[in-house]
């Protein structure tokens, strides 16, 4: 059976578990974790929890459920992994309805100032080992976080958007001797708006009907 990202999310969410109360340890997590978001089938997803204690302290139970959009089809999502590297994303560009990102021993930015969002609800899954995710949005969304840090620091700012209909931005995830560091990224609109108000004046005054 083809996994599903809610079943990918169950599984990564066990793993951070683990590795909270030191079943695992964080190269284990690393690797198991980059297993979890490759992964295409049920199969490939249970190997990788089948020593650990699910929800209810047993083996994990998967539901076929999936993200879906208003179309029927699944939402894309985007692997942003930096191991002992960095890797980066911004610019103008799409935003999939989810991302999974983890750092470890490296460092991760995504920058969404630019970003256009087809969906209104937008989730970021993160995970830092002794490393560093840094998350740039722009004023008009709504941030929420789920996350927590270890020994670490998971710093999210929350924010409500004016417009009931701006995006929803949910970062989840944890902190593991890194840190993680999502907020508005604020002052960008207003410098341009001031900018262009400067212009604007300045041609009024240079102008050829200036002095008649």
């Amino acid at each position: 059976m083809r996994a599903s990202d809610a079943d990918r999310d169950r599984v990564a969410e066990i793993l951070r578990e683990a590795l909270a109360e030191g079943r695992l340890d964080a190269e284990e997590h690393a690797e198991r974790i980059d297993l979890v978001y490759r992964a295409k089938t049920m199969g490939e997803l249970e190997p990788v929890v089948r020593d650990l204690p699910g929800a209810g302290g047993g083996r994990p139970q998967f539901s076929p459920g999936a993200y879906a959009s208003a179309s029927g089809a699944p939402l894309p999502d985007q692997n942003l992994v930096a191991i002992f590297s960095a890797s980066t994303r911004k610019g103008r560009w799409r935003v999939p309805a989810r991302i999974n990102t983890v750092a470890i021993f490296g460092s991760v930015e995504i920058d969404l100032t630019e970003a256009v969002f087809p969906q209104q609800q937008i989730r970021i899954n993160v995970t830092a080992v002794f490393g560093s995710v840094e998350i740039r949005v722009p004023e008009n969304i709504t941030l929420r976080s789920s996350g927590s840090g270890i020994l670490g620091s998971f710093e999210v700012e929350t924010h409500d958007a004016v417009d009931g209909n701006a995006p929803q931005i949910l970062v989840n995830g944890c902190a593991v001797l890194g840190s993680v560091e999502a907020k508005p990224k604020r002052g960008a609109w207003i410098h341009d708006l001031r900018h262009r108000l400067r212009d604007g004046r300045r041609k009024g005054l240079e102008g050829p009907d200036r002095f008649t």
